[in-house]
């Protein structure tokens, strides 16, 4: 009888810890070869949204079967950072240069505005959601664009001046990108690439306070998209091949990183998305070249993919 229960146990223990193994497996989705893209978006259940930085496009692909196929077919459009309002059936484009943001409808991909947030010299990088208002980042200057919206319509855009350390800018470099905000509304957290840095802003003042980070820190150079959940900050480092998990104190006021997520199918990730237990992050490859506006993009032919890690 002993035999038998030691057997059983033994048994038992397989079973469960096979899958809890298998959860801890990187894997990879494809994208369409030459999509070149950077942002990364999840709607309702598995449903994912790529945007694409050559051409504008957007693709929608399911993180269960791998199956997609692109949403919306632009041309001569950039296509950035981006997020879903699901409720409302939005999906938000940060235009990139020109200082423009698209919104489509998820349902079918039709075009809801084209709206010029910033002046013709603004880069609108990253985009972050509240209830009632869209916020994008400008890449090289210190300004976030505040875009309101309702049940369908949108206010007049409005610039809200960023002071303080976030407020960096210096030509040749590249300054606020990843932006989000916390559950209220009421504060937004952005990161500045060339400093390395995260920092708080008021919506209201545009007074930016910095997060120092202890721990293995962020690594200068290579902050991109930036994701929120709770009081832990998820910081894609593109050129670094990880992303930096930071523990933020209650009054969000200091953090820690406390891990940094790691996998060979990293290959240069712009930005994430969280969805229950798994990142998906989207390999830009930007070392094989940036796209246009900044240069002619990777080589034709090359692949492009998004990658699933555990949390």
């Amino acid at each position: 009888m002993r035999r038998l229960v030691l057997a059983f146990a033994l048994a038992c223990a397989v079973v469960y810890a096979v899958p809890a193994a298998a959860t801890q497996q990187p894997s990879s989705i494809p994208v369409p070869t030459d999509f070149q893209p950077e942002g990364i978006a999840i709607g309702t259940g598995d449903t994912f949204y790529v945007s694409s930085l050559r051409g504008g496009d957007i693709y929608r692909g399911d993180l269960s079967t791998g199956e997609g196929s692109v949403l919306v077919d632009v041309s001569g459009r950039f296509a950035a950072g981006i997020r879903v309002d699901e409720a409302r059936k939005l999906l938000f484009v940060a235009g990139g240069p020109g200082g423009h943001v698209y919104v489509y409808d998820t349902r079918d991909g039709s075009e809801v505005a084209d709206i010029a947030v910033g002046p013709a010299s603004a880069f609108t990088n990253d985009v972050a959601l509240t209830g009632d208002a869209a916020y994008f980042t400008d890449t090289f200057a210190p300004a976030i664009y505040k875009l309101p919206y309702g049940k369908g319509d949108f206010g007049t855009p409005s610039t809200i001046t960023v002071t303080g350390p976030a407020a960096f800018s210096e030509p040749g470099t590249f300054g606020l990108n990843g932006i989000d905000a916390t559950n209220d509304g009421r504060t937004l957290i952005v990161n500045h690439t060339h400093l390395g840095m995260i920092a708080l802003v008021d919506p209201t003042t545009g007074v930016s306070t910095e997060i120092p980070v202890g721990g293995d820190g962020l690594v200068p150079g290579t902050l991109d998209g930036l994701q929120l959940e709770g009081r832990t900050v998820y910081v894609v480092q593109n050129f670094a091949n990880s992303i930096a998990v930071v523990d933020l104190a209650a009054d969000l006021s200091s953090g820690v990183t406390v891990k940094t997520i790691t996998t060979p199918l990293f290959r240069v990730p712009a930005t994430a998305a969280l969805h229950g237990s798994t990142i998906a992050a989207i390999n830009a490859r930007f070392d094989l070249g940036f796209p246009p506006p900044f240069g002619p993009g990777a080589p034709p032919g090359t692949e492009f993919d998004v990658v699933l890690v555990h949390k």
